[in-house]
């Protein structure tokens, strides 16, 4: 079982913030991963709201994916399912989920679980029969 964890999650978890410790928590585990969509994400925002350098968090990040961060990356079968869970649950205004969150969710295998701020995600989640966790939300 890996634990999925999402953009929020590692931008707390680099930037600091109130999920963080939660985060730290699921790496020690040794069993987490990240889908490359919201690998990109994490950086690109890191960069852009926190000032933290993609190069830096680059820093950060690559000896994590050399232990207890294994990248999911975005192939044919996870872009279909995303594509089918962001049609099936996307609501401009009860379920504004990002095409990001779609991946996220897409990319759990059964068995594994996602680690998110995010109520729409969560919501989602539990109508895909998906486990999650849910991390303190804040900036």
């Amino acid at each position: 079982m890996s634990t999925i964890l999402d953009a929020y999650a590692l931008i707390a978890f680099l930037a600091g913030g109130p999920a963080s410790p939660l985060v730290r928590g699921i790496l020690r585990e040794g069993d987490a991963a990240v889908a490359t969509a919201n690998l990109a994400e994490t950086l690109d925002v890191c960069q852009r709201r926190h000032r933290l350098p993609i190069s830096r968090a680059i820093e950060i990040i690559d000896p994590l994916l050399e232990g207890p961060l294994t990248a999911v990356a975005l192939d044919a079968a996870i872009a279909r399912r995303a594509a089918e869970i962001r049609a099936r649950h996307y609501h401009r205004a009860q379920r504004p989920i990002s095409l990001a969150d779609a991946v996220l969710i897409a990319s759990a295998k059964p068995g594994d679980r996602i680690a998110t701020a995010d109520p729409d995600v969560l919501a989602i989640a539990r109508a895909e029969e998906l486990e999650s966790i849910a991390l303190p939300h804040g900036s």
